[in-house]
């Protein structure tokens, strides 16, 4: 007997959405006096108070501003949102597990627009 176990739904979501709603969270626990936040969860909240650099509006009109690119798919907008590399080699090691690679011209007008945002 071998259990699955199925995927029912996926969202992504850009660093300064879940600094959002872990912050949402982190006020439910400090509500509730016999609630301890596990240390994955205070980890968590750590790792987006440090690197969510801007607010959910704009995050959300940056993943926009990147998907209106030819080669730029969903996952990869979030995905260059939140890490937000300085570079072509940065940027390049998102795109390695793709079938294709960009050209120099597609690279940097990414780049352009993660500039606007950095």
């Amino acid at each position: 007997m071998t259990i699955f176990k199925e995927k029912v739904s996926e969202e992504y979501l850009t660093t300064a959405e879940t600094k959002e709603i872990l912050a949402d969270l982190e006020m439910e626990r400090a509500a509730d006096e016999d609630r301890e936040m596990r240390y994955e969860l205070k980890r968590s909240i750590e790792h987006v108070n440090h690197f969510a650099m801007l607010d959910v509006e704009e995050s959300l009109e940056f993943v926009d501003q990147l998907q209106e690119l030819e080669k730029v798919d969903e996952a990869t907008a979030y995905k260059i949102a939140n890490l937000r590399p300085l570079d072509r080699d940065e940027l390049r090691a998102i795109y390695a597990q793709e079938r294709y690679s960009l050209s120099g011209e597609e690279l940097d007008d990414i780049l352009a627009i993660v500039k606007q945002y950095a």
